[in-house]
């Protein structure tokens, strides 16, 4: 039996600490429990990791990060500097403990227990958007075909590799292979130097700023206070109490739920997560096409995702480990600019706006942490790495029902973030 079933009572009253994708699910599902919420955000609903990633909602690629191959690519690419994966500060203590980790789970066997718990939770996925999306979100969720595009269909041996594994596991997967031709028959922006390419077929995608903006405002819409420019360094309980603490401000509840994304790492120094959650830095910018993006790109060689966002498109890519509160870097939207024009055309590159980065909080272990800490009321909802928007709305619902009803669902005993 977890620690989080026994001696279970029902808060009246949950603080939800951040308000990305994943607290915003959850204090929207604790007010389904009839329970009353406050979310409170270090800026403001979405401005972390949710606010401009791809907006993938891709469960048939949703995978752990750590696996065998990432030591082979990993080492070659963080001492590149035209890489899309890189390190801000190498010796940080934070990064060096971070690592550490991860490359304990870069194993075939970790990545096979890691995959068996992502394909429970990937199976219920579209259901939790359409419950949302029926009980008031007011947001689009679209259906298109994610196309994995290559230049040379060499590249694209690792990614069917994936693909084979991810089948393997159990999960199901509906893959087409596209010649050159026929993929731009698909996606007529696509430039003569895709030679191949995969599509991944029935997945989704949606515009995060607006989903999020529309989630926090069903939040508030329910009764739900939202206090935003309030950061938490720190939680702990005080008299049977729970006291979140920041610079100027003090708040208490009877059951908090640590959502803080990469900022996460702090706030439970001390309530028994072991498992260590880092910044992994994403990019992103949109541009002015000549005609709409029929649907969701990728371009593995690159890690660049291009997304449709009403009359553009988003480019969004990069893996950065780094501090969440560190400067962007320029050269990054360089790189990605470089590493996907030759794939494209009818795109006016000269129209590039809307910069963004933000900071996935990735665990080492490559599984989300969504359950009760050693701390009685405290729990976490985070670690979700590249898959918050896809998993957020599914884990959001179950972390609530465990706060509402003391049962923890089958799906999050693997997530418990004190394993």
């Amino acid at each position: 039996m977890s620690h989080s079933s026994l001696g279970h009572g029902v808060p009246a009253r949950v603080t939800v600490i951040g308000a990305g994708i994943v607290g915003l699910s959850c204090a929207w599902s604790l007010q389904e429990h009839g329970i009353e919420v406050c979310v409170v955000d270090r800026a403001r609903p979405g401005a972390g990791a949710s606010w401009q990633n791809a907006g993938l909602v891709a469960p048939a690629v949703c995978v752990p990060l750590p696996e065998p191959s990432l030591l082979r690519y990993g080492v070659r690419a963080v001492s590149s500097p035209r890489s899309p994966v890189g390190l801000v500060h190498a010796g940080d203590p934070q990064l060096l403990r971070f690592m550490a980790t991860m490359v304990r789970h870069c194993t075939t066997a970790a990545w096979r227990r890691s995959m068996a718990t992502y394909r429970g939770l990937n199976e219920r996925v579209v259901d939790s958007y359409r419950h949302q999306l029926e009980g008031g979100v007011s947001a689009e969720l679209r259906e298109g075909d994610v196309l994995a595009c290559f230049a040379d269909p060499r590249e694209s041996a690792g990614f069917l590799h994936e693909m084979e594994e991810i089948v393997g596991a159990g999960q199901s997967a509906d893959v087409t292979l596209l010649t050159g031709d026929e993929a731009r028959q698909a996606e007529p922006l696509l430039s003569d130097r895709v030679a191949m390419a995969v599509a991944v077929r029935g997945q989704r995608y949606l515009t995060p700023s607006a989903y999020v903006t529309a989630l926090a405002k069903s939040v508030r819409e329910r009764g739900g206070k939202l206090i935003e420019d309030t950061p938490v360094t720190a939680v702990e309980r005080r008299h049977g109490i729970l006291v979140a603490r920041g610079p100027g401000a003090e708040l208490e509840a009877e059951a908090m739920v640590v959502a803080a994304g990469a900022w996460a790492s702090h706030v439970l120094a001390g309530h028994g997560v072991r498992v260590p959650i880092y910044g992994g830095r994403g990019y992103s910018f949109t541009v002015a096409l000549d005609r709409p993006v029929r649907g969701p790109l990728y371009f593995p060689a690159a890690r660049v995702a291009v997304t449709p966002q009403d009359d553009r498109a988003r480019f969004a890519g990069i893996m950065e480990f780094g501090s969440p509160d560190a400067a962007m870097r320029p050269a990054r939207i360089a790189h990605m600019l470089r590493a996907s024009r030759p794939m494209l055309h009818g795109v006016d590159w000269s129209t590039k706006a809307d910069e963004w980065m933000g900071p996935r909080p990735l665990s080492a272990d490559g599984v989300p942490l969504v359950g009760a800490t050693r701390t009685p009321g405290l729990y976490v909802a985070g670690g979700h790495g590249m898959w918050g928007v896809t998993l957020g709305p599914l884990t959001g619902a179950m972390l609530a029902t465990q706060i509402a009803t003391g049962v923890v669902a089958p799906e999050l005993v693997p997530l418990d973030p004190c394993r």
